[in-house]
C-alpha cells in the first residue's frame, strides 16, 4: 500500500496526543479528519476551553468533529462522510463498535504502558506509584473491551529515579509519536503481524490496572514506608497531585498537595507516624514508618505551589502541627 492510499481520522484530546497528530503532518500523512472533546467551560470566569488536539488542529486548518454523543446517528454520518479506511486513537474516550469497526484498516490505539500490564486511564501514574523502574507503549488494535485488543509494536521507556508523571509524560508523549509512525510503516508494508494479549499473560505474575484517579485515591498514607510515599507522590506530581491534611493542636485543618519529597533514612524516631520535625525555617519532615519524608515542594488550598522555606514562613509553630 502506498502512504497517499491512506486517509486517516486521528482521535484525540490532551497534550499528550498532540506530538502524534503532529509527526503525521510533518511526514505527509492524510488527515482527513481529527475527532477530539467539546469546547467546555473552566475556570472562575467560566472561560471557554478547547483541547490541545483541537488548538493543533485548528493551527494546521484540519477538519475538526466534536461529537458529544459517539454514537449519535448524525456524528456517524459525518465519520462515514470522511471516506477513512484507517482511524488512530490517542488519550481519547472508550469507542462504540460502530466506531471503531467502521475503517477498513481497522482502528488502532496508542496506550502509554506494556500491555497487558497497565490497563486503563492512568497508566503513567501507577507505574510510578508502584515503583516500576520500566514502563513503554503499545499500538493495538482496539476491539469491544478496553485495553484488551491484539498488540501490534510495543517499546519500553525507562522511569529515572527522579522521574515524576509531568517528566514521564513528556518522555512517552515524544516516543508514542515515533511508535504510531513505526506502526504506520508496518501497515504500508503489509508487515502487521498483531499479537493476542492472552499470550503475554504468564500464570505466575499477576496483571496489575491502571484505573481512573478519583480524590480519595490522592491522598498519601503515611503509615506506608518512606520509599512508597516518595514514588506515590512522584506518581501524581504535578497533576493531580497528591495531598494530606495539615492539623494543628487546636484541630484547624489544613488540606496540602505535596509535590516533591525526598526520603530521609537518617531519622531514627519513635514519634507518632503524621508527626512533624523542623527548624522551621529550611526542613519540614514528616515522621512515617521506618523514616521519614522531607517535603520540599507544597500547595495550601486556594494558594499557589511554594518551596517549603516559603511555606514554613506562614507556620512559625509547624511542629505544633501534625499530618493526617
Amino acid at each position: 500500500m502506498k502512504k497517499q492510499d491512506l486517509r486517516i481520522a486521528f482521535m484525540g484530546t490532551p497534550e499528550f496526543a498532540v506530538p502524534s497528530l503532529e509527526a503525521l503532518i510533518d511526514n505527509d500523512f492524510n488527515i482527513v479528519g481529527v475527532i477530539t472533546a467539546p469546547d467546555r467551560q473552566s475556570g472562575r470566569g467560566r472561560k471557554i476551553t478547547v483541547s490541545a488536539v483541537k488548538q493543533f488542529a485548528l493551527d494546521n486548518k484540519l477538519k475538526i468533529l466534536q461529537p458529544i454523543n459517539l454514537k449519535e446517528e448524525s456524528f456517524i454520518a459525518e465519520l462515514k462522510s470522511l471516506n477513512c479506511n484507517l482511524q488512530i486513537v490517542v488519550a481519547f474516550r472508550m469507542l462504540p463498535e460502530i466506531v471503531w469497526s467502521l475503517p477498513a484498516l481497522g482502528t488502532f490505539n496508542l496506550h502509554a504502558s506494556l500491555l497487558p500490564q497497565y490497563r486503563g486511564a492512568a497508566p503513567i501514574n501507577y507505574a510510578i506509584i508502584n515503583g516500576e523502574k520500566i514502563t513503554g507503549l503499545t499500538t493495538f488494535f482496539i476491539d469491544n473491551k478496553i485495553d484488551t485488543g491484539k498488540i501490534i509494536l510495543q517499546e519500553k521507556v525507562d522511569i529515572g529515579d527522579r522521574d515524576n508523571v509531568g517528566s514521564l509524560h513528556d518522555k512517552m508523549k515524544l516516543k508514542g509519536a515515533e511508535l504510531i509512525l513505526k506502526t504506520l510503516e508496518h501497515i504500508l508494508d503489509n508487515k502487521v503481524n498483531a499479537q493476542s494479549q492472552s499470550t503475554l499473560i504468564k500464570t505466575n505474575v499477576a496483571l496489575k490496572t491502571a484505573p481512573k484517579l478519583n480524590k480519595e485515591d490522592c491522598r498519601i498514607g503515611w503509615n506506608n514506608s518512606p520509599i512508597s510515599i516518595n514514588n506515590f507522590v512522584r506518581g501524581l506530581s504535578p497533576y493531580p497531585g497528591a495531598y494530606s491534611i495539615l492539623t494543628s493542636k487546636e484541630g484547624i485543618r489544613h488540606i496540602v498537595k505535596i509535590f516533591k519529597v525526598a526520603v530521609n533514612n537518617s531519622l531514627n524516631h519513635d514519634k507518632i507516624i503524621g508527626s512533624i520535625n523542623s527548624d522551621g525555617k529550611n526542613y519540614l519532615d514528616v515522621i512515617v514508618r521506618n523514616g521519614a519524608i522531607r517535603i520540599s515542594e507544597l500547595q495550601l488550598s486556594g494558594k499557589k505551589r511554594m518551596s517549603v522555606t516559603a511555606f514554613l514562613r506562614g507556620f512559625p509553630d509547624i511542629n505544633d502541627y501534625h499530618f493526617e
